[in-house]
């Protein structure tokens, strides 16, 4: 087995992973991602005992326990290039030693649970919701760096999806979610697929003063439907996350508090109320 290259894993001066910070011992097997670096508070604040915060750039970490069990909240940032960033640090803290830089023998599986903000882009799914993802779809060009690994049922729907946005020439990928991690955290909550965007702004349909190249980006994506699965949400991470620990071997859920209903025009009133019920409901399902 080979040993991976200092310019390939880099570390810091003190033995931490180059951009978390972070040394295998610091994280759970049991995460939860954030994009905000604010609501990593918010979420460990609810913990029983913190044993470790620590922070770079935009990644900032907490590890604690609630009740028995020990959990890592880390906030990734905006957008899947950060993803990349903090699904490969993450996985190497989890299966690589870091003194030899040679993969374990024996892997870890992770639980990483996403829970964010989100539009909704169908009628039925109003402001206030929490949605659980299937699947991630996602617009950015992430996976075309990676070998993927997707199961042919993912890839049949994939093509369904690519086949009904034809005319906008986007190639999406598609990876489903964890169903283990999915039937106990969100078996009764609303569910669909979540498309990830490049962007906030032009790539999510909105036009504030650049016209945009995809008129009626909203529309073509709401108005998919295939054997009762429909794409019903958007944001900036879900794909990346999916596709990533489908690539490693890792177990991976989006919950989505819905904030913004594109098609109505509307947004929440009460943002942090929608974002506190959320991150309740995941906790108390530890």
């Amino acid at each position: 087995m080979n040993k991976i290259s200092e310019a390939d894993l880099i570390l810091n001066p003190d033995g931490s992973i180059y951009h978390l910070n972070l040394l295998p011992e610091d994280i759970s097997e049991n995460i939860i991602t954030v994009g905000d670096p604010d609501r990593v508070e918010e979420v460990s604040k609810h913990f029983d005992e913190i044993e470790l915060k620590k922070g770079k750039r935009e990644f900032i970490s907490h590890t604690g326990r609630l009740g028995i069990n020990r959990i890592t909240v880390i906030s990734t940032g905006i957008g899947t290039d950060n993803i990349d960033i903090v699904l490969n640090e993450l996985d190497a803290l989890a299966n690589i030693n870091f003194k030899t830089r040679l993969v374990n023998e024996e892997l870890k599986s992770l639980n990483i649970i996403r829970i964010g903000t989100s539009g909704s882009i169908r009628d039925d799914i109003p402001v206030g919701s929490i949605l659980a993802s299937t699947h991630g779809l996602g617009l950015d060009a992430l996976m075309d760096y990676y070998e993927p690994n997707n199961a042919i049922e993912d890839v049949y729907l994939q093509q369904k999806i690519t086949k009904h946005l034809g005319e906008t020439n986007l190639k999406p990928y598609l990876t489903a979610g964890s169903k283990t991690l999915l039937n106990k955290f969100g078996h009764d909550l609303l569910q669909g697929i979540t498309v990830t965007a490049p962007g906030f702004y032009a790539p999510q349909g909105r036009k504030v003063r650049a016209n945009l190249r995809i008129d009626g980006l909203i529309d073509k994506l709401s108005s998919f439907e295939h054997q009762n699965q429909k794409l019903t949400n958007l944001e900036m991470e879900t794909a990346g996350i999916y596709a990533l620990a489908n690539v490693f071997g890792h177990q991976a859920l989006s919950i989505n508090a819905i904030l913004a209903q594109r098609k109505k025009l509307e947004f929440a009133k009460n943002p942090q109320e929608i974002i506190e019920k959320m991150i309740r409901l995941i906790l108390d399902r530890f």
